[in-house]
């Protein structure tokens, strides 16, 4: 059982869990990117066990009727024994939400796995997608000097991109170090995106400057967005921001709920305030 310190950021430890909390957030007018904790397996079962639970997860929320996708990492669906075995576990799982109407993200690991990743992405959104529905979306991040050319290559590709500033200790010889710079760069590429894509794009910060931007670039360019927050961070925000903009949130679920709750207490002062008062009761 997840105990209540940590049910701020995490669902649950069963789907069902994850789909009452994604029920009320579309009370609320947000919709949901559900994801099933795991990462970086180095044997089968866990693999197949987790593309398993993600097929089964895109027909129960094709079922309840619920606003919700799914949310993917690659080292979970086999990346790390190989990328023929991500690819074919990636391709089940895609095909899958497709035969259920049910969107699929895939996340954005370490620098290593980028064009791994990206490959997949985009195999899959050229299958699956067109100019009126996509399919498939993918992460990427401000940090990494190739995004710049990461995002031009995806203009023209017929899935959803979600900007991110990038959550890895990256070496300096692939990733910006100083945050004002790569605030920079998190800002000249929503603005190429606002400019050139269709639409489809995915403003994954938290931050309000990130935010304000993305809405002025919207207000000049009518191109088609939406929000995407944390679960626990910032949920009036996100709740306020609803009432005029697209807002979907990440909700993770599952067992290994553990080291995803700790990332969250260290990086934001906040988190850690919250925790303490939860601790002492106040």
């Amino acid at each position: 059982m997840i105990p209540p310190i940590a049910n701020r950021f995490v669902a649950g430890e069963s789907p069902a869990q994850a789909l009452d909390h994604v029920r009320r957030l579309n009370g609320r007018n947000v919709t949901a990117i559900v994801n099933l904790l795991g990462e970086h397996y180095e044997d089968r079962p866990p693999v197949r066990s987790d593309a398993a639970a993600y097929r089964a997860l895109a027909g129960d929320i094709a079922r309840s009727n619920l606003e919700a996708c799914i949310s993917v990492k690659p080292s979970q669906l086999g990346l790390d024994l190989g990328e023929d075995v991500f690819r074919e576990t990636l391709a089940d799982v895609v095909g899958t939400a497709v035969d259920h109407d049910v969107f699929v993200w895939i996340d954005m690991e370490d620098h290593t796995t980028t064009d791994a990743t990206l490959d997949a992405f985009e195999a899959l959104a050229r299958e699956y997608g067109d100019d009126d529905q996509y399919r498939v979306g993918v992460c990427v991040q401000a940090n990494l000097r190739r995004t710049r050319d990461d995002v031009e290559r995806l203009a023209d590709v017929p899935g959803k991109v979600r900007f991110v500033k990038g959550a890895y200790d990256e070496p300096a010889a692939v990733a910006y170090q100083q945050s004002a710079r790569v605030d920079r760069e998190y800002k000249a590429l929503l603005e190429y995106a606002f400019e050139r894509y269709d639409g489809g794009i995915g403003v994954g910060s938290h931050d309000q400057a990130m935010i304000d931007h993305a809405i002025e670039l919207h207000d000049e360019y009518g191109t088609d967005f939406e929000m995407q927050m944390l679960m626990g961070v910032r949920e009036t925000t996100q709740f306020d921001l609803a009432e005029s903009y697209p807002v979907s949130q990440y909700v993770p679920y599952g067992d290994r709920w553990k080291s995803y709750f700790y990332r969250r207490m260290t990086e934001r002062n906040e988190n850690i305030r919250f925790a303490l008062r939860a601790i002492v009761g106040r």
